[in-house]
């Protein structure tokens, strides 16, 4: 889903406001929950660049909410402090010629709990544009996704505020 509208993006300066677009994900996650059968499953976040740190911060905010989270071409230092309170399983997936990003991802990656996991996918760039890029990154997704997404107990619902 696109986090900011057409209007909100021609600001170029909205695809840095990392609090906005987390809030976006966190009305997306309460706007399922409204529903009592999608309310029973996990919820798993992907991002890429910006919308991976978007990701990270709506995840500490929603806590056991966030069954999982994958992180393509990420920037988790936008994400600050929020990174420290990240409890879901965290999957960055970094193009091997990234440079910069790289170390950025390895940082965070540093200060995550476990489980967590970084895939560089070699001679890939920022946005994973050489052919077959994509197609690894897609893999590596769902994997992780197909391993730590499983259904909440009966009654858990969102706990986030």
């Amino acid at each position: 889903m696109d986090l900011l509208t057409f209007d909100e993006e021609a600001n170029r300066a909205n695809v840095f406001n990392i609090e906005l677009l987390a809030d976006r994900l966190l009305d997306a996650v309460r706007w399922l929950d409204q529903d009592r059968t999608m309310a029973r499953f996990a919820v798993g976040l992907f991002g890429s660049s910006t919308g991976a740190a978007a990701a990270l911060m709506a995840a500490a905010r929603l806590r056991s909410r966030i069954g999982a989270i994958v992180s393509r071409g990420g920037r988790p230092d936008l994400a600050g402090d929020a990174i420290d309170q990240v409890n879901a399983p965290t999957l960055f997936v970094i193009g091997g010629n990234d440079f910069g990003v790289i170390e950025l991802n390895q940082d965070a990656f540093a200060r995550l709990r476990e489980p967590r996991a970084i895939e560089i996918v070699p001679g890939a760039s920022h946005l994973f544009s050489e052919p077959g890029a994509l197609e690894q990154v897609t893999d590596h997704a769902a994997r992780w996704f197909a391993r730590y997404l499983t259904p909440m107990a009966p009654g858990a619902g969102s706990k986030a505020g």
